[in-house]
């Protein structure tokens, strides 16, 4: 008897097979010239990045197929500056290395696999960046049980996912790369200059030398966190292209962000999302207070030193969802929210609990006493940070 392999279910899936069905209709539909080794042409990779602002694109007689709609309405993925996203595009197009820095929590990370996805069908090329990353994992390694037994040949060497991408003409990529010692990231200054790399343990071979393939790049990102860790080389910084992701601007649309990411992770596992909007509104007003400094009346708040992200409001916003789904009626979920605020303002120093409470005896306060029902139910929950 014969049996089928079944593909392992995954919590989370890579862009490309998330969204296959609007990367090949945009392959479809946009015909118009594409940089060498490019999936999408530019002015595509961008559209499936921000969307098509709610307007169904129709797809051209000539590129319909039987396994494409006819027509699609592609859904913005990364919530930010449209300019932005064409830079970054427009880098990549001339195989200059991309490197995004910002605020932990900004979606450098989701924007670099978005490009990647788009720009060569693969967003798995990835090196994590970390203090023990070493030279190998940006160059290549051995299979130490088959160089053993026949020395070094093409066959021992495993390459890293830069090596691979180099092969492929794909787009590689390196998070948190100010983790990696110094000395380890400048393993990219001749990847970024030459476009290959030596090996020379396979001298006198054709294999001595793995050249980059057109289509070749690469996306890093850096927190403004880490500044100071493990400093970028002159050097290295000259071989890329700098781009800051920022908080998002506009209250509705992080409110629509955090919502629609909440909302993801409760289908992942199958229960129903049951917070209200409302409350939403306050996570996420209260999380860019504390983020600005300042709230929306424009009154003095005192910063914690944690990033108060739009990544930690959607973890916040799907804790709330996930105790209304299993924990139904035992307790109003807005009374979860300050326990939950407190956690997140006391994970880089206990002692911003104090902030948060000044937050509540400031701007919280006042929202109440002006009359706003849902920020009177706050205040009425202070006590939780008080104890």
């Amino acid at each position: 008897m014969t049996t089928t392999a079944t593909p392992a279910a995954r919590q989370v899936a890579p862009a490309e097979h998330a969204h296959a069905t609007e990367l090949a209709f945009l392959a479809a539909y946009d015909d118009g010239p594409r940089p060498p080794g490019w999936r999408l042409t530019p002015r595509a990779v961008v559209t499936f990045i921000v969307g098509s602002a709610g307007t169904a694109l129709d797809l051209p007689r000539q590129a319909r197929r039987d396994d494409l709609p006819r027509t699609l309405a592609v859904a913005a993925k990364f919530v930010g500056e449209r300019a932005l996203v064409e830079r970054c595009v427009v880098t990549l197009a001339g195989e200059r290395g991309l490197l995004l820095v910002g605020e932990p929590g900004t979606a450098k990370s989701m924007l670099s696999e978005l490009l990647a996805a788009a720009i060569c069908g693969s967003s798995e090329l990835v090196v994590q960046g970390t203090a023990g990353t070493t030279e190998d994992q940006l160059r290549y390694g051995w299979n130490y049980a088959l160089l053993l037994a026949h020395g070094p040949s093409a066959a021992a060497l495993v390459p890293s996912p830069i090596l691979s991408a180099m092969r492929t003409g794909a787009v590689a990529r390196v998070e948190e790369i100010t983790r990696c010692l110094p000395e380890v990231q400048d393993a990219l200054v001749s990847i970024l200059s030459d476009r290959r790399i030596a090996v020379p343990e396979l001298s006198g071979t054709a294999e001595a030398t793995v050249p980059a393939a057109p289509g070749f790049t690469l996306i890093a990102t850096a927190n403004l966190r880490d500044r100071g860790v493990s400093e970028m080389s002159a050097a290295l910084k000259r071989r890329f292209n700098f781009e800051t992701v920022g908080p998002i601007g506009d209250l509705a649309q992080e409110i629509a962000l955090v919502q629609r990411q909440a909302r993801a992770t409760l289908e992942r596992v199958h229960a129903p999302f049951a917070v209200d909007e409302a409350v939403l509104e306050a996570l996420v007003t209260a999380f860019r207070d504390l983020r600005a400094g300042r709230s929306v009346e424009g009154w003095e708040v005192e910063r914690p030193s944690t990033v108060m992200s739009t990544a930690e409001a959607v973890a916040v916003a799907s804790s709330l969802a996930l105790a209304a789904a299993y924990f139904p009626g035992d307790r109003d979920v807005l009374s979860l929210l300050p326990g939950h605020l407190l956690g997140v303002v006391r994970k880089d120093d206990p002692a911003d609990g104090a902030k948060l409470l000044g937050y509540w005896d400031g701007a919280v306060r006042r929202r109440a006493e002006d009359g706003a029902r849902l920020w009177r139910q706050l205040w009425e929950l202070r006590d939780v940070l008080a104890d």
